[in-house]
């Protein structure tokens, strides 16, 4: 038992970090960049993220007014530049209220139960 727990934690973890990209998009893309330069930057903070997930999402969060995005075609590549909306600028405020509430109660519960 004890070879699978490693898999079952990474798993677990997985799912953990899954609702963090969202977070971290809204975040990061205060800025413009387009989306390989985003997925870069979210790897290289540790917040792991494969582009058939990264895609996907940023083509949700732009469905759903998160997200603002325009092509730029100055250079020899066109490249499509993503920038939180208004809209997600407030929702990830809320998000990063909610994080801290999550983080704040997690504290406490294992500072109880350690």
């Amino acid at each position: 038992m004890p070879t699978e727990e490693p898999t079952l934690v990474q798993a677990q973890a997985q799912e953990l970090r899954r609702g963090t990209v969202v977070l971290a998009c809204l975040t990061l893309l205060r800025t413009p960049q387009y989306g390989y330069a985003l997925l870069v930057t979210l790897n290289d903070a540790g917040v792991t993220v494969d582009g058939n997930t990264l895609y996907p999402l940023l083509r949700r969060l732009e469905k759903q007014g998160l997200l603002t995005s325009e092509w730029n075609t100055d250079e020899s590549r066109p490249r499509k530049f993503y920038r939180v909306s208004p809209q997600g600028t407030q929702v990830q405020a809320g998000l990063v209220r909610e994080w801290q509430d999550l983080v704040t109660s997690i504290a406490r519960l294992t500072k109880e139960n350690g």
